[in-house]
């Protein structure tokens, strides 16, 4: 696979075809002498059927832009889309139901409530929205992630890797708009690390999904269609067919 390194301010893609994106996005956290933005006018978006990684040097704001993304976080100023959706233009109720509705997470802490069985955890998004399972779907799903033979047991009899494909098949069982993934395989070691990716980009190929992950790791930005690079609260670059040795010379050059 070749990679290309592309300058910010590139025009953007069509609307049409971004499950997600902002525009002119800032965020500031404080006040005064003691403000920090953290986004600094950040105008991004996130191809539809793409698994996109977000990556740049500690502080840069990568995991405050995931935030904003997933409706999260409130920015400052700027806008925030979900398809043709503008975040920030509805009350915090109406985002919550939104993300409840088109918006999957997976965590690095997984997230899972303990007194639930596998099974109850991952259709815990339906039941709060009062939907019924699409059960060829949720079939899909836990065959895919390997979950059959454990969906009766709890968190607390489930191994880390375990645990956390079943926060990916949680995040996964609504048929979201858009997969959020916070440095999911950050409690992971290297071999479940590697399962969980390759789930995350078949889900992409085979599902048509939009993943958009955080991360530090440039093996793990390698599973990614394409990288976007922060630093200093800004858009200052992207990969595209990323490998993890495109990632860590382009890194080097950020100072990371």
């Amino acid at each position: 696979m070749t990679s290309s390194t592309t300058v910010a301010n590139r025009p953007a893609r069509p609307a049409g075809s971004a499950a997600a994106r902002t525009v002119d996005l800032v965020k500031v956290y404080g006040t005064g002498a003691a403000a920090v933005r953290a986004l600094d006018g950040v105008t991004v978006d996130f191809a539809a059927g793409a698994f996109t990684a977000i990556m740049g040097p500690s502080g840069s704001g990568k995991s405050t832009l995931l935030h904003c993304v997933a409706g999260l976080d409130t920015p400052t100023s700027g806008h925030v889309f979900l398809g043709d959706t503008d975040l920030t233009r509805m009350s915090d109720k109406a985002v919550t139901l939104i993300r409840r509705k088109r918006v999957g997470f997976v965590f690095q802490s997984f997230n899972l409530l303990p007194m639930l069985t596998a099974e109850q955890n991952i259709l815990l998004p339906l039941r709060l929205a009062g939907q019924r399972p699409d059960r060829a779907w949720y079939d899909g799903v836990v065959d895919a992630l390997g979950l059959g033979d454990r969906l009766s047991h709890r968190p607390g009899e489930l191994s880390g890797g375990q645990q956390q494909r079943v926060a990916a098949a949680r995040a996964l069982v609504t048929r979201p708009d858009v997969v959020v993934a916070d440095e999911p395989t950050g409690a992971l070691d290297r071999t479940t690390s590697a399962e969980l990716l390759g789930f995350l980009a078949r889900s992409v190929r085979e599902l048509g999904q939009t993943v958009v992950m955080v991360t530090h790791d440039p093996s793990a930005a390698a599973y990614a269609d394409r990288v976007v690079l922060l630093a200093d609260g800004r858009l200052v670059g992207e990969i595209d067919s990323p490998t993890t040795d495109s990632v860590l010379d382009t890194m080097r050059g950020l100072g990371a």
